[in-house]
């Protein structure tokens, strides 16, 4: 330990300055080829930076096109800011790899092919904007079609791509440079010191048993290094003299080499992937195609033995993940597909947008499984994917072994990639279906149109075509009106000859002649009137149908415009349109009475006899006309009779269109006081030749009484008449035809009362 202590310039005096000289030359030469390993670790540093920089190029000219398209198709001037943001970014960047190739003449001249090509794309991109700024969407979208931007940008792109691919061949060789100086290096340490251990044997057996060993040990620690292991150790021993130091040193060299080559390594590994990646998802157009693609390249580099592919999607407006793709995944039916925010560990990640590492997973949390066997993961990693600071993806592996620092760097970094090229990939379908979307509203509003001009012409030809048939039906009331004066005026004449007769029996022989020959006449006249009656009833019945198939599509039309969906009418024009259908729902009203009518006066009306419950006939009047009552402030009640039976035999539609007609007549008739139906037995009242009232065990009555205004008793026949009103104020006062009641009289006579 003594000798130990002492120095090597005490022990070996003046004759060991030979040594000192060659080991002074030997740590000149290690100098030298140190410095020489460092300015190529400078220069393997100064390619990453221009890969850097021109990944970092490209990406604001993919912001700038991005922003561009935004603007293009919402004309929002929000969507510029990040393209004015990346104009000077861009003028930058170029500038910054002018500077950093400034000795590569080859990069220079690729510089000045990209420089222009990126003005003239920009210009291109300002000239989009500036369509539609000034003409609009349209002229926009075709400047974008004639895809002049789309190939100056993959010029850009094969430029970008030449000139990254000449900065990984100088990064290859600079890294075979390196390893030439390396092996410089320890060429220099490997034969100086034996030449110097050489002479100092020469010094004696107490200098060479003091010095040989840890030179022999610096020596097998050389050779292990020159064969490429960076694990070797020299031990020190304690030495304070020169050896120990130099084995100090000598240690500290391969621990500082043992450093800069495991992160050179890492860098190569990151930076290479990394652009393997980029280039591998450059020009996807697929989200399944690009999910796939990245658990199948990303799983194996992380040693990864199953994942899952996540994308966020939206469902009613709510975010959501769904599975993509997976890698090496078995679904299990206690496991869903869809994440929503917060939701397990996909959802949770997504939730605070950072990845979640989980270790020592549990044996039933998941199996991965292989046609040997199975086993449960070591490792399990929940990567979110995002744009913007805005969740795209979420990404989940699991490995049997555990993620290193630079797995989960790379992971973050690729990350990146990722949500650039789905955010791209989104830009692109969402782009898309705006446009189809766009020119499908664009072609419904051309059709809608077309549709609302056509309907305008047939509701005028309607229109014209209702006023003739109204002139038209007014000419035949008329005809109808002096048809009847002219039977009443038959009905005096023959009143006053049977007077005759009465008084002039004497004369009747003589008369007979007369009387026979008006009875002729009365007969042929009563045989016209029938014949015009029963012409005028086809007529109506046909007119009535004819009538009702344009007024059921005015009123449909009417009824559309009144409801103005699309808000494109004005406020008069919506009260004419309720004006329409109000006035064509009472003219059908009146057009169904008189095919009533029609159909009772040619004797095709039929009744349909079914069984019917009391309640059910009940039920419909009450709900019809509780609320008017109501609003007049009427009593409203229907009386049963405790005898009725549950159920009678009758056509409940026909009962219906009766009980409702005689109802609304008193309601309308009635200001004050009640309105009451009775429904009975009837004892009498009904026809003594109707076989099956005849033979019924019990035959129902309906009753209506009011307090209403009353009918004088000379008009109490003539109401019953087609188009008779008790008074002429009546119809001004309270409207309706007429015809109500007179329809009501003949449906109760076909069914026997």
């Amino acid at each position: 330990m003594v000798n130990n202590n002492l120095k090597i310039g005490t022990k070996i005096g003046a004759g060991f300055a030979l040594g000192l000289s060659i080991i002074a030359a030997l740590g000149i030469v290690s100098y030298r080829t140190t410095n020489n390993l460092i300015d190529n670790f400078r220069l393997q540093a100064h390619t990453y930076e221009v890969i850097d920089e021109i990944d970092d190029l490209l990406f604001q000219i993919k912001d700038a096109e991005t922003a561009q398209r935004g603007y293009l198709i919402t004309g929002e001037k929000r969507y510029l800011e990040p393209y004015n943001n990346a104009l000077p970014n861009i003028k930058q960047s170029l500038k910054v790899l002018r500077k950093l190739t400034a000795d590569n003449p080859q990069q220079q001249i690729r510089l000045d092919n990209l420089e222009p090509i990126i003005d003239e794309r920009l210009a291109v991109a300002q000239t989009g904007i500036n369509l539609r700024t000034n003409q609009g969407f349209e002229a926009a979208r075709q400047w974008v079609q004639t895809d002049r931007g789309k190939n100056l940008t993959d010029k850009i792109r094969r430029i970008a791509t030449d000139i990254e691919a000449e900065e990984v061949r100088l990064l290859q060789q600079r890294a075979n440079q390196t390893q030439v100086a390396a092996k410089e290096a320890i060429d220099t340490i490997i034969y100086g010191i034996p030449l110097a251990f050489l002479l100092l044997t020469l010094i004696g057996i107490y200098l060479t048993r003091n010095i040989s060993k840890p030179l022999a040990e610096i020596s097998k620690a050389t050779e292990k290094l020159a064969a490429g292991d960076l694990s070797v150790n020299v031990p020190v021993d304690n030495r304070r003299d020169e050896l120990g130091r130099l084995a100090q040193v000598f240690n500290q060299m391969i621990a500082n080499l043992r450093e800069t080559t495991l992160k050179n390594n890492e860098q190569n590994w990151l930076k290479s992937n990394l652009a393997r990646f980029s280039q591998m998802l450059q020009g996807q157009r697929s989200l399944e195609n690009v999910a796939r693609m990245i658990l199948s390249e990303l799983a194996p580099l992380m040693e990864a033995q199953q994942g899952v592919f996540y994308l966020m999607d939206y469902e009613n407006e709510q975010p959501i993940l769904k599975l993509l793709g997976s890698y090496a995944y078995q679904e299990r039916k206690n496991l869903s597909n869809k994440f929503r925010l917060g939701e397990g560990l996909v959802g949770q990640c997504a939730l605070e947008k950072q990845k979640i590492i989980l270790t020592d997973a549990p044996s039933d949390y998941i199996r991965i499984s292989s046609g040997l066997g199975e086993a449960k993961p070591l490792n399990i990693i929940v990567l979110p994917v995002l744009f913007e600071n805005q969740v795209i993806a979420v990404i989940e592996l699991a490995s049997f072994y555990k993620f290193s620092d630079i797995h989960l760097t790379f992971l973050d970094q690729v990350s990146e990639i990722i949500g650039i090229v789905l955010n791209a990939i989104l830009s692109d379908i969402r782009t898309q279906e705006l446009l189809e979307e766009s020119q499908r509203l664009t072609q419904q509003l051309q059709s809608q149109q077309q549709e609302l001009t056509q309907q305008n012409r047939r509701l005028e030809e309607q229109a014209k075509e209702l006023q003739a048939s109204e002139e038209l039906l007014k000419q035949q009331q008329q005809e109808l009106e002096e048809s009847n004066e002219e039977l009443q005026q038959l009905n005096a004449e023959l009143e006053e000859k049977a007077e005759l007769l009465s008084n002039k029996n004497k004369e009747v022989e003589r008369k007979n002649q007369e009387v026979e020959q008006a009875r002729i006449s009365l007969e042929e006249k009563a045989e016209q009137l029938a014949l015009s009656s029963k012409y005028k009833s086809e007529f109506l019945a046909n007119m009535s149908h004819e009538l009702r198939t344009p007024l059921n599509s005015l009123l449909i039309l009417a009824k559309i415009l009144a409801d103005n969906v699309e808000g494109n009418l004005s406020e008069k024009q919506i009260e004419y349109s309720q004006t329409i259908y109000s006035s064509g729902n009472d003219l059908l009203s009146l057009i169904n009475d008189i095919l009533d009518l029609a159909k009772i006066e040619s004797g095709t009306m039929s009744i349909d006899m079914v069984q019917l419950t009391i309640a059910d006939l009940c039920e419909p009047l009450e709900r019809t006309f509780k609320q008017v009552a109501i609003d007049k402030g009427l009593n409203f009640t229907i009386e049963l009779d405790s005898e009725l039976p549950p159920t009678i035999y009758t056509d409940a539609k026909r009962l219906q269109q009766i009980l409702k007609n005689l109802l609304a007549n008193a309601f309308k008739f009635t200001e004050k006081g009640e309105v009451s139906l009775n429904i009975f037995v009837a004892k009498q009242g009904w026809s003594s030749d109707h076989e099956t009232l005849n033979q019924a065990a019990k035959v129902i009555g309906f009753a209506v009484k009011d307090t209403g205004i009353g009918i004088a008793p000379e008009k109490q026949k003539i109401i019953f008449e087609a188009f008779q009103q008790a008074d002429g104020t009546t119809s001004r006062k309270f409207g309706g035809t007429g015809l109500g009641l007179s329809i009501s009289r003949e449906i109760t006579r076909l069914f026997g009362g």
